[in-house]
């Protein structure tokens, strides 16, 4: 147990070079809603959710990832996580209320010991559920954000961090084939689904997705159709498809400027603390193709850079510890 409650993921921020064509991506093509703007920054959500936002668009030189943020159970929280990462010589800045995120309160972002630039925050200004606003459905019925997918050279370091002073509960985790066996990916979460954050081998720390939560399978196939008829078929990345971790249907996108979005949905819930992990080996073909077509090697070597929390800076990259591909790929 720790001494603070991490309750969910809560948004993203991605640095884009053109905010119209971001927009016209993001809005009219896959649905989302644009909830506010200003010359620098255009803050989108989905259909269900009640935080005002959970994709912030930046304004940038280049491409890339602002941070990451989670929702705390209590103010009080902010200050025992602060406590931890300092504790640990890792970066901390507070961000003061409606300074840099409009009706966000009081928030701490933190550089994890990988190098993720996360922040953590409790209050937030709610907004109208549009579940049943039926007539504002576009796109691809965008309901929520859902997880953050990331990018580490050393994954079991990674995990020890976010399970034992973070608090994350593991669902699903991947291991070598070689012995003694070694952690290759691990699915995280807080909230009673898969998970909230995913941490995989490879170049980091880098942002390799952001899972947004669509209401049906044909939501995923609607997008697909959308993109094509705007002209934005070359979007599509990798599927449609199933994953054998998570079951999720799913669809990867790049943004314009290659910044990486899944469209996921069909996962399952997990009521119950001592859910026992369910554990995939490296070479299991049906582990992250369940079905569909194996993935490009765009998914496996690219992925978005994230800045360092007091410069603004992208952070350098480093190579993972664990050598090899997991999958074939065309």
């Amino acid at each position: 147990m720790t001494p603070f409650n991490i309750t969910r993921i809560g948004h993203a921020e991605y640095r884009v070079t053109d905010l119209e064509k971001a927009r016209a991506f993001y809005v009219d093509a896959l649905g989302l809603l644009e909830i506010d703007r200003d010359a620098e920054h255009i803050y989108l959500g989905g259909l269900e959710e009640r935080d005002k936002y959970s994709l912030v668009l930046r304004k940038a030189k280049s491409p890339g990832v602002g941070h990451l943020a989670f929702r705390v159970a209590s103010p009080d929280d902010l200050e025992k996580l602060e406590k931890i990462y300092t504790e640990h010589n890792l970066p901390t800045r507070w961000i003061e209320a409606n300074t840099l995120e409009p009706g966000q309160g009081l928030a701490l972002r933190v550089q994890d010991p990988s190098g993720l630039p996360v922040e953590f925050y409790h209050e937030m200004e709610q907004r109208e559920r549009l579940l049943q606003r039926f007539e504002l459905y576009r796109g691809a019925f965008i309901m929520r954000i859902d997880h953050f997918n990331c990018q580490v050279p050393n994954v079991q370091a990674a995990y020890d961090w976010w399970t034992q002073k973070m608090g994350f509960y593991c669902s699903e985790y991947t291991v070598s084939d070689d012995k003694p066996e070694r952690l290759w990916a691990a699915w995280l979460h807080r909230k009673q689904n898969v998970h909230d954050l995913a941490l995989m081998n490879g170049i980091g720390p880098r942002l390799h997705h952001v899972g947004m939560w669509v209401q049906d399978t044909n939501s995923v196939l609607r997008a697909c159709d959308i993109l094509a008829s705007l002209g934005m078929v070359d979007a599509i990345e990798r599927g449609p498809g199933r994953h054998g971790l998570s079951n999720a249907f799913f669809l990867y996108l790049r943004d314009p400027d290659n910044n990486r979005i899944e469209l996921y949905t069909n996962d399952y819930i997990i009521p119950d603390p001592d859910f026992e992990p369910i554990k995939w080996t490296l070479s299991d073909p049906r582990r992250a193709t369940f079905w569909g077509h194996y993935p490009p090697r765009s998914w496996f070597d690219e992925a978005s850079h994230v800045e360092n929390i007091l410069t603004g800076e992208l952070l350098p990259v480093h190579e993972p510890m664990l050598a090899g591909r997991p999958e074939f790929v065309t």
